[in-house]
């Protein structure tokens, strides 16, 4: 199974009509049942999660491909961040990833074959493509501002935009949209974007000024931008370790 183009495995979910999960309504009884258990229990991981983020993505082995991504982020401390990966903002968005966000000052310390699998966010920022809904401009810019001088490093684990109806196959890196060929995001998913947001990009894209990059930007980051390759992942069967011999 690699992360490609083409469905990994021969699965009805990825087949058929319609665009929803493969599945069975749910049940009055359940649905209540899920309420009941939910006043009950502790939900603190998630209720640490304080910014949302809308943007773009592209797979990393084919830049071409590329959706629209919601983010919620929870604030670990001041130079990392981690969020659940959405692909819309409705009730019914469906979880399709997790991104993990380091600062400049984090990222500068991982090796060079781990920054390889990371991209900077400074392009999103300064386009606009890069948007936290509902939240003035005025007041979101100090965070624009860090974000601008981040990396990011997304895992994809359900490809909608394929059309599989569950998660199938590895996951896939993605990368951020980029001022070069493939990495350019189609004009009709920003304008689609700005519909449903009440928003224009353009004229966000105004207000952006001033804002900087890194220090000095890394070019092991956006690896595929300098030389065109992008990566895939493989499932390969290998021995178990173990401690002792099976009996």
């Amino acid at each position: 199974m690699a992360s490609s183009d083409k469905v990994p495995v021969a699965c009805p979910a990825s087949t058929g009509e319609g665009k929803e999960p493969m599945g069975d309504p749910t049940k009055t009884t359940t649905a209540m049942r899920d309420k009941g258990t939910a006043m009950m229990q502790s939900w603190k991981p998630i209720r640490q999660m304080t910014l949302h983020m809308c943007s773009f993505a592209c797979y990393s082995h084919d830049p071409d491909r590329q959706i629209e991504v919601h983010m919620y982020g929870h604030r670990v401390n001041q130079d990392f961040l981690q969020c659940a990966v959405y692909d819309s903002n409705s009730s019914k968005g469906h979880l399709i990833g997790i991104e993990y966000i380091v600062s400049e000052k984090l990222f500068e310390s991982l090796s060079p074959e781990e920054q390889k699998l990371w991209h900077s966010h400074d392009y999103e920022i300064h386009t606009a493509l890069l948007v936290t809904p509902r939240v003035p401009e005025l007041v979101a810019k100090p965070e624009l501002k860090n974000l601008a001088k981040s990396y990011g490093k997304f895992w994809c684990t359900w490809q909608l935009d394929r059309g599989d109806r569950l998660p199938l196959g590895v996951p896939s890196l993605m990368m951020s949209p980029q001022d070069v060929n493939m990495g350019r995001v189609k004009p009709e998913l920003v304008m689609k974007r700005d519909g449903e947001l009440g928003i224009s990009t353009a004229v966000l894209k105004q207000s952006r000024e001033g804002i900087c990059g890194p220090e000095k930007k890394n070019l092991i980051a956006d690896n595929w931008v300098r030389f065109r390759k992008g990566f895939a992942l493989d499932v390969v069967e290998t021995d178990m370790k173990r401690t002792a011999p099976f009996p």
